[in-house]
């Protein structure tokens, strides 16, 4: 059951980042995540409640905590994607998010099958490559204009440089949000979860209420309301599988499995919008592919 979890919580997560980011696209983040983030809380206060899951004060702690440093986490992804090079922020934070949790399941000794290292070194590389933009990207901006044509070395390197700490800041934040929903879900399934979400929300509603920002609601439109509604909702889900899988097995395997998210994101991006794969992404997906499998086996 745990690849099945492990692997439902990447398809989840993927899936939840590819509506924002489709959301994102036609208005505020800080409004995608006010309404995803109601969405989500929605979705799991009946879920918990129906499924009876017993309340245990350390599991809702660890869940806030997760909450808010993944809110964190994600203000910090973002801010380096306006300050640095995607091909620089994404695969770094992808990296340290998964080598972070699988780096601490190994010092408390977890010792898993040789198969099952190879198979997370290979998908640990797929999610780099996976999560890496076009290398051409960087030319094409830098033929944008003539100001960008003529940027010296030295700010080309700040700019990487940014990129590189917001790219370390994010992934640690992602990573350590992995680490508290497990410690949660050691006790309790699914409070962790709704705790995450409430915790995350009520960093949004505070960042709102200074910016004065207000979420998507219908009258932005139905299409772009129920994307904002299906991240939310989706990325509960994914939470809950993430938790599930953490409760199913060693714990590196389940954080290796779910990292590769960002491969679902490209396939979704790739088949709902015509989007390119470029060479690099395609052959992380293969080596996905051969990493679950030796994971797997």
């Amino acid at each position: 059951m745990l690849i099945v979890f492990a692997l439902g919580a990447a398809v989840l997560y993927g899936s939840a980042d590819f509506l924002g980011g489709a959301a994102t696209r036609r208005t505020a983040l800080l409004a995608v995540l006010l309404t995803s983030g109601v969405a989500g809380t929605a979705v799991l206060i009946p879920v918990v409640l129906a499924v009876g899951s017993p309340l245990r004060s350390g599991s809702v702690l660890w869940g806030l905590a997760a909450g808010a440093v993944g809110g964190v986490g994600l203000m910090f992804f973002y801010a380096g994607l306006a300050a640095g090079p995607m091909s620089v922020v994404s695969p770094v934070s992808a990296l340290v998010s998964t080598v972070l949790p699988v780096g601490v399941a190994i010092a408390q000794g977890e010792r898993p099958a040789a198969t099952v290292y190879a198979g997370a070194v290979l998908c640990l590389t797929a999610t780099v490559l996976v999560s890496s933009g076009s290398p051409a990207g960087a030319s094409t901006a830098a033929e944008s204009g003539p100001a960008d044509a003529v940027k010296s070395t030295w700010e080309r390197w700040r700019s990487r440089a940014r990129g590189l700490g917001y790219g370390v800041a994010s992934g640690a934040a992602f990573g350590t949000f992995f680490l508290f929903i497990r410690n949660g879900g050691e006790t309790s399934a699914l409070w962790p979860a709704l705790a995450s979400r409430s915790a995350g929300l009520l960093l949004y509603l505070a960042i709102a209420a200074v910016a004065r920002a207000r979420p998507v609601t219908w009258r932005a439109g139905w299409p772009l309301f129920i994307t904002a509604l299906g991240a939310g909702a989706l990325d509960a889900a994914a939470n809950v599988c993430y938790v599930l899988a953490t409760r199913a097995g060693l714990y590196g395997p389940a954080v290796v499995l779910t990292a590769l998210y960002p491969g679902v994101t490209v396939l979704l991006a790739r088949v709902a919008l015509g989007e390119r794969m470029h060479r690099i992404q395609q052959i992380g997906l293969l080596l996905a592919a051969v990493g679950i499998a030796l994971i797997t086996a």
